[in-house]
């Protein structure tokens, strides 16, 4: 379900990262990159192991493990939020706070599960920073980034 509120930044900001410590993240080991195919090669050349499968009008793009350097790669994790949570406005957030932080910007891919909450996302972030950028998210999970624990929710 999609939220509609309309709230301070600074409500916004207390809000999600109240969501942020009761969603659940999975860090994959490794690194993906996109791999992409024609139309006319589905299903055939979906690979099974690939975490997202999207299309444009020419080509399916898949994100798949990979370890070759001359790829662009990345690393990735994944949220689920508990069923009734408000994330609205999840992603920009977080964004925004790893473009400040990081200096990067990420890449999202969402999809569907209602038996885990709904909507989840598959983040991606430059493979050079990944171990930096999951040791944030974790923090922010954890209620302890930035010396947000005293933060009156």
């Amino acid at each position: 379900m999609v939220n509609i509120s309309h709230e301070t930044a600074q409500e916004t900001e207390r809000r999600l990262l109240c969501v942020m410590t009761q969603a659940h993240v999975h860090y994959f080991p490794g690194t993906y990159t996109f791999m992409e195919f024609p139309l006319p090669s589905f299903p055939d050349a979906a690979c099974s192991d690939a975490l997202a499968l999207v299309r444009d009008d020419q080509v399916w793009s898949q994100l798949v493990p990979c370890a070759d350097g001359e790829q662009e790669l990345f690393g990735v994790f994944r949220f689920h939020f508990p069923p009734g949570v408000d994330n609205s406005g999840f992603v920009g957030w977080l964004a925004m706070r790893l473009k400040q932080k990081f200096g990067t910007g990420v890449f999202v891919t969402c999809g569907q599960n209602r038996d885990e909450g709904g909507i989840f996302d598959y983040w991606g972030v430059p493979a050079s920073l990944a171990s930096d950028v999951f040791a944030e998210i974790q923090a922010l999970v954890d209620g302890q980034a930035d010396g947000e624990l005293g933060v009156s929710l």
